[in-house]
């Protein structure tokens, strides 16, 4: 009898290992052309760093990252679902606002005596569809008339938020409010209920972005029209010759996209802030899409990369306080770890 040795199967991590050193090297590299940023401004870099890390040593650290990677993990998703499409969807802010707008609404057609669970359900449905339909209206600029969703959903932001500002400076403005620029306060039994407790404790959001995270890494991955998508990505023609429907791709996923974002909203106004003001969700829509551009649009990594980008905005209040920096400051950090992390690990096989 013959016999055949069979040679043990090696697997090969240095493919691996590489892609680990070239992610520690960029960030290495960000944050020290960030330190030469803030030594220029007077600023001791070791100082501020080490401030940056006290500050997530903190009991109060992690809940407050929780809560703020809650809008921007659905407002990264509202971006990461058009992109499958080939759409580049820039209007988060904007989806998050008008998704805060309508959850603000319905509150205030249920009134305060309504049940809260019934209330949240509403508010939740009625933040999806109008952040839906917002988004939408990119898709369909886009299929009608070829002008480009990248600067629709950008002008949209605008539109947005003086939308917002109408109503909270005349016909929504909280006459309680002490003249500030307000909508009344959420009834707390309207409020999205808390899990944990003391310091720990963060709002039921979380759930609902991890829920939605989930979802959309299957819908993607494993459904028909998550196939469509992909295909609409990498060939419009090429699909549109196949007898798929492109138009009505190109739209739903920006409606999708939109309805991802408008539950953004709706979890910061109903487990967050309680009420609309000029600074509701500033700027959590481009940290977004800094976020699903870090992560390369796939939905569990756009989810880690919401959740460092909510890590570094916590720990970067600490160079305003304690630098004496801009608030601003912290983003250009953002910008520069993106760029760091996607320019230097970028590989053709991934595009």
């Amino acid at each position: 009898m013959t016999t055949i040795a069979i040679a043990p199967t090696r697997v090969d991590v240095r493919p691996a290992v590489l892609a680990v050193l070239r992610w520690i090297v960029a960030i290495a590299g960000a944050l020290v052309i960030f330190g030469v940023l803030m030594w220029t401004k007077g600023a001791n870099p070791l100082t501020a760093y080490s401030s940056m890390f006290e500050t997530l040593t903190r009991d109060t650290a992690l809940s407050g990252i929780v809560i703020k990677a809650t809008p921007l993990i659905l407002a990264a998703l509202a971006v990461a679902v058009p992109a499958r499409a080939g759409l580049v969807n820039v209007g988060g802010e904007g989806q998050l606002v008008m998704g805060g707008v309508a959850a603000a609404r319905v509150a205030r057609l249920f009134g305060p005596g309504a049940p809260g669970g019934l209330v949240l359900v509403g508010m939740a449905v009625g933040a999806a569809l109008v952040g839906a339909g917002w988004a939408a209206v990119g898709g369909l600029l886009r299929v009608r008339v070829g002008i480009s969703e990248a600067v629709t959903t950008l002008l949209l932001n605008y539109i947005a938020l003086n939308v917002m500002f109408f109503l909270i400076y005349d016909p929504w403005k909280d006459l309680a409010g002490g003249g500030q620029p307000t909508s009344p306060a959420i009834p707390v039994a309207q409020r999205l209920p808390l899990i944990g407790s003391g310091s720990m404790a963060v709002h039921a959001g979380i759930l609902v972005a991890l829920i939605a995270t989930a979802a959309m890494w299957w819908v993607l991955r494993s459904t028909r029209w998550g196939f469509k998508l992909e295909v609409v990505g990498g060939n419009a023609e090429a699909a549109r010759r196949a007898g798929f429907a492109v138009g009505l791709l190109l739209i739903g996923a920006m409606a999708v996209g939109g309805a991802l974002a408008g539950l953004g909203g709706f979890a910061q106004l109903a487990g967050t802030e309680f009420k609309l003001r000029p600074g509701f969700l500033v700027t959590y829509g481009y940290i977004a899409f800094l976020a699903s551009w870090l992560a390369r649009h796939k939905p569990v990594r756009v989810a880690v990369a919401a959740v460092v980008l909510a890590a570094i905005s916590v720990s970067g209040d600490s160079l305003q306080l304690d630098s004496r920096l801009p608030a601003a400051t912290v983003n250009v950090l953002m910008a520069l770890v993106l760029l760091a992390v996607f320019g230097w690990t970028s590989r053709r096989s991934e595009a």
